[in-house]
């Protein structure tokens, strides 16, 4: 059994939630009242902003990549299942899953900056050293939700061989999705997760296409060796053009050169 010809993820648009925690890492943390504090996080519903953003995402999609899907999954978070039902997909009949959810982020979740750097002072520093296996008190790491995301994996090769699938998700889930379908190194992902290019970011609405159908050729490979991404409400923050996946492979002296650049503690 193969992927599907075409795998779609699509990151939810602007939630409340969103913009509190946007606003919080700039010391406003005026977003977090009493009526947002009193919702789980699933529960978070998009903004204005983040209505036209899924609305502009569905209108891509359907003159870019094709006006119906053979399978529509999402996240059962809230701001995942509207944004999924503004894409204006005709008779989409979407899969709830939650394996599909955002990231665990523990005691974390819906608490402001600044609390968390008062009850958790080490927290960052801590973050900084493995931003990849790290997690939060209680909650996952961004490994934690690769693991989570082969169930997803397992069911694309099982149930959608040689379909073209959509996915409505939250940008961690993503990330972790680019990881296990790019076979991205942990050493990569962290370049790509401290860049300061805006183009290495996953925005709200962002598109990931990946594809076996190659773009120049239009021949199909056995695995998905091609994606783009695309952020419709502003094209300017992505690449918009197709990329080839390249697997990384390692020779016994590429494995030695790279644990040698930290120096062993016992002889």
């Amino acid at each position: 059994m193969t992927m599907p010809i075409d795998l779609v993820l699509v990151r939810h648009g602007e939630s409340v939630g969103n913009v509190a925690i946007k606003k919080s890492r700039k010391g406003d943390h005026s977003g977090y009242t009493t009526d947002l504090l009193e919702l789980h996080s699933s529960k978070w519903r998009l903004t204005d902003l983040g209505r036209e953003q899924a609305a502009k995402a569905g209108l891509w999609l359907r003159a870019n990549i094709s006006p119906t899907f053979d399978r529509y999954f999402v996240s059962e978070y809230w701001r995942a299942k509207e944004t999924a039902a503004l894409l204006g997909f005709p008779n989409a009949n979407w899969l709830v899953e939650f394996y599909l959810r955002e990231r665990d982020w523990g005691v974390f979740d819906n608490m402001a900056e600044d609390e968390r750097l008062v009850k958790y002072p080490d927290w960052k520093k801590k973050r900084k050293q493995d931003g990849f296996f790290w997690a939060p008190p209680n909650g996952e790491s961004v490994a934690d939700v690769c693991l989570r995301n082969e169930r997803i994996l397992n069911t694309l090769h099982r149930e959608c061989s040689d379909k073209r699938v959509v996915i409505v998700l939250h940008g961690e889930t993503m990330w972790a999705f680019r990881v296990r379908l790019e076979r991205m190194s942990q050493k990569r992902y962290h370049e790509l997760d401290e860049s300061k290019d805006p183009k290495d970011q996953i925005y709200n609405c962002q598109i990931l296409h990946y594809t076996r159908r190659n773009p120049g050729t239009n021949e199909l490979a056995p695995y998905l060796n091609w994606f783009r991404s695309i952020c419709p409400s502003d094209l300017r923050l992505s690449r918009n053009s197709w990329e080839t996946i390249v697997r990384p492979k390692y020779s016994n002296e590429d494995l030695l050169a790279e644990v040698e650049k930290t120096p062993r503690l016992i002889d």
